[in-house]
Order: C-alpha cells, then sequence, then structure tokens
C-alpha cells in the first residue's frame, strides 16, 4: 500500500536499500538479452499497465530464468514483503499447478507456476527514483521508490483459484482466507441496525468494482462509519487492515497503518453486499478518505476470490513520481 513520503528517507533507508540490492543483484545475473526484456524506463505507460487475469504480458518470467537467476528473482519479491506476503505470493504462485490439473490438457489459459514476470522500471539506486513489479494470474505487487523514499506499493493484488483446494493433498488451503473469515465475522457481529448500514445490497459483484484500473475511484458513501462500531467491531476492522498492510515487511506496514490513522479511523466505510454465509457469494471492502480494499469471492461457485488494496492518492507513486519528474532531475 502507499507508504509515508514525508517519513524522511533515513528512517526506511533499510527496506529501500535491501530492494535496491536485490533488484541490482537480480538484473547482473541477467543476460544482456534477458535484462532488455525485464527493465523499462521508470515513466514507461508500461509501469500502469497492469493486471491480474492469465494474458500476454512484458517482463522477464521466471520461465526464461536459469535457477540461480530465479533465486535472486525471489529474492527481490521478499525484499518488499513481509514473511506473511511472501508466503501468500508464492503460494498463489503454486496454485497455477492445481488449476493445471483441474482443468486438464483443454484448458482456455495456460496454467503454469512460472509465468510470472519481474520488470524493472528505471535504475535501482537507494537515493534514486525507481520502481518494480512482479505480476503474472492472480498476482501483482508494484513498488515505487522516488529519491531513495519508498512511496507506493499499490496497486497489490491478490487472488485465488481455487478459493478453497477442494481435494487432493493440499485440501482445505485457503490463501486468502483470514481476509474472508475477519470480514464475516464483522458482519455477523453487526446489530440489525448495523447491518442496514453496511449491506449495502443481497446479490455480490461479479469482482472487484475497480477492476485492474489505473486509477481507483469508488464514489458513493455504501456501508457503515467504522466510528459508529464498537470497539469489538473496530478490532476486527483493526485485524482486516493489518491482514492487508501486513503483506509488507514490517517498517512500511507500520508506515502504511499510520497514515490511515492520521486520515482518521472513524471516518473509513466497511461496506458488504451478497450472502452472509461461507460458501454463498460475498463481497466487501473498507474505505478510507487516502485508500481503499476490496475482496470479492464469486465465482467458480463463490470459491474464487480477488482481493486488492489500492490508495487513492498514491498508486503508482503517480502524483509524487509526477512532480519529480517535472522538476527535471530525473535519476
Amino acid at each position: 500500500a502507499g507508504c509515508l513520503l514525508c517519513l524522511a528517507p533515513g528512517l526506511l533507508g533499510s527496506p529501500v536499500e535491501e530492494m535496491t540490492g536485490a533488484a541490482k543483484n537480480f538484473l547482473a545475473a541477467l543476460t544482456p538479452e534477458q535484462r532488455a526484456k525485464a527493465t523499462f524506463a521508470v515513466d514507461a505507460d508500461e509501469r500502469q499497465n497492469w493486471h491480474f487475469i492469465p494474458k500476454e504480458r512484458l517482463g522477464l518470467t521466471l520461465k526464461e530464468m536459469a535457477p540461480a537467476q530465479r533465486h535472486l528473482a525471489y529474492a527481490l519479491l521478499s525484499s518488499g514483503l513481509s514473511s506473511k506476503g511472501y508466503v501468500k505470493a508464492t503460494t498463489i504462485m503454486s496454485l497455477e499447478q492445481i488449476l493445471q490439473e483441474m482443468e486438464g490438457p483443454n484448458r482456455r489459459f495456460p496454467r503454469d507456476p512460472e509465468l510470472y514476470h519481474f520488470s524493472i522500471f528505471g535504475t535501482p539506486d537507494a537515493t534514486g527514483t525507481w520502481g518494480w513489479r512482479v505480476e503474472g494470474h492472480h498476482l501483482s505487487q508494484n513498488f515505487t521508490i522516488v529519491d531513495g523514499a519508498f512511496v507506493s506499493a499499490t496497486p497489490n493484488f491478490m487472488g485465488t483459484n481455487p478459493g478453497e483446494v477442494k481435494q487432493g493433498p493440499r485440501a482445505g488451503l485457503r490463501v486468502l482466507g483470514a481476509e474472508e473469515d475477519l470480514a464475516r465475522s464483522l458482519v455477523k457481529s453487526l446489530s440489525d441496525a448495523q447491518r442496514q448500514q453496511a449491506v449495502f445490497s443481497r446479490l455480490a459483484p461479479e469482482d472487484i468494482v475497480t477492476g485492474a484500473a489505473r486509477i481507483a475511484a469508488i464514489t458513493n458513501q455504501a456501508g457503515i462509519l467504522v466510528g459508529e462500531l464498537n470497539l469489538g467491531q473496530q478490532s476486527i476492522v483493526d485485524q482486516i487492515l493489518r491482514e492487508y498492510c501486513g503483506r509488507l515487511r514490517g517498517e512500511l506496514a507500520a508506515a502504511d497503518l499510520a497514515r490511515i490513522d492520521a486520515a482518521g479511523r472513524g471516518r473509513i466505510r466497511f461496506g458488504w453486499a451478497g450472502g452472509l454465509e461461507r460458501g454463498e457469494k460475498s463481497y466487501f471492502r473498507l474505505q478510507g478518505p487516502t485508500f481503499l480494499l476490496e475482496y470479492d469471492n464469486t465465482q467458480n461457485d463463490a470459491n474464487h476470490a480477488h482481493s486488492v488494496w489500492r490508495d487513492f492518492e498514491r498508486d503508482f507513486g503517480r502524483d509524487v513520481l509526477k512532480a519529480h519528474l517535472e522538476r527535471g532531475h530525473q535519476k
């Protein structure tokens, strides 16, 4: 999620330095041809060309890397994530093998745990301006650094199909189960009066409302204000926020939560659509002055989940990077 630029770069120096080191190590291990596929200008349109569906993408795939190069690619991914976030990301990649087995040879899309693309935008520099992305089916991790300060890790998308593995040795696996279970416990804890405000539709939307939009916006104010919840319910909201922010390494997650607090927890709205019971098609979102998180589980008989974290001001570091480029001192 979009982290606080107002924090001095030195306070977040370790994450930026580690991301920079991991990116440099990764690029140094590539052949010239591989490096050409993996690198783009920092202001390239491709940086905001993100999606979470199976599709043709630019960047260098794990499949195209030698084993040693893959280790360095995974090291780059882990440099921005917490241990929990890294486990979620790599487990999502592994679900492609399960889809391959479920769908068989006549499947519509290639299902390949190695079809994840690594891209570097600009030149990695601990005091510079650059970004990186890891993306493939159901995973899009976008990071932006401006003048050596960490600015943004949004859009941050994670999805799972199946939402719950139903058979085989991995039966019971739910990569995004915590997010859904927390939100369901919250909506079921509401009083009738609270629920009338929170549940804005009996039908869940077919997907996250913002989709893969480059600029996220939900204009309606459906849902109940967190300021109108009791302390126990507010505690569940906090747990949901930490589950999403906690995809990032600790320093960055803490900065995200501080940014949310600065804008006012009481101004966040919790909205729910669809059924209240597990296995029913459902959707929820938390929307604050600066951020939006969405979770949708409707496809494949409500066993195919999409979740996203967006920052209204700092997706792709957009506003901050634009100001930097306009100053004409791109590094």
